[in-house]
């Protein structure tokens, strides 16, 4: 499993134009400039324009909950397609009608047993911003750099820490143990510079006196 790999999931409507042969499958994986309900004391927005790294990579795949058993299309064979637009990052495939992991993915959209969305990828290298201006801390997806697949999901669900994923948790507290240092480090530079400005206001004082004792 790819290290720092984070999941995020949306409420959407899964589309299937249905087609015993070849059915399709579209919708939406992420949505731009929408705050994500609260996560672990925080909240997400992403930023139009931010998978456009992630979208040049040879390879993005078409998972069934994540699932790396369970793949059902890939943009390395051309069956999985997945750009932006207005309304944020949209995706389409065929599934494959071969296997049970498609089979059984088409059934369940026929039903409407499946009909969220989700997505995996990494902020490592990546462009975040933190806005703690409001009630909750926002955390701002500028630049996600790697994409890794994009999955309809039975019920989505935030992942709880485990090897090679990161956490909304270990996110905030991350976010937390950078803020605290900073803090940290302001106060050091802010306590320094009222040294430096003790230090200059005795030694004007010192040449006060001095003045005042030569001029007497």
């Amino acid at each position: 499993m790819p290290q720092n790999l984070e999941r995020r999931y949306i409420n959407t409507t899964l589309e299937l134009r249905d087609n015993d042969a070849e059915p399709v499958v579209s919708g939406y994986a992420a949505r731009f400039n929408e705050l994500s309900e609260e996560l672990w004391g925080f909240r997400e927005v992403i930023l139009p324009g931010a998978f456009k790294d992630a979208l040049e990579a040879p390879d993005i795949r078409a998972l069934f909950n994540h699932d790396p058993s369970q793949i059902v299309a890939r943009t390395k064979n051309n069956t999985l397609k997945v750009w932006e637009d207005g309304k944020g990052l949209r995706y389409e495939f065929h599934p494959n009608m071969k296997t049970a992991a498609g089979r059984d993915l088409v059934e369940l959209l026929r039903r409407g047993d499946v009909d969220q969305s989700s997505f995996a990828f990494s902020m490592e290298g990546g462009v975040e911003e933190w806005d703690d201006t409001g009630e909750i801390p926002v955390r701002k997806l500028i630049k996600i750099p790697r994409l890794y697949d994009v999955s309809p999901v039975t019920y989505p669900a935030y992942p709880s820490t485990s090897v090679g994923v990161r956490s909304v948790q270990d996110v905030y507290e991350e976010y937390k143990a950078q803020r605290e240092e900073q803090e940290k480090r302001d106060a050091e530079k802010r306590a320094e510079k009222a040294r430096v400005k003790a230090k200059m206001l005795r030694r004007k004082a010192e040449l006060e006196i001095k003045k005042e004792v030569f001029l007497t």
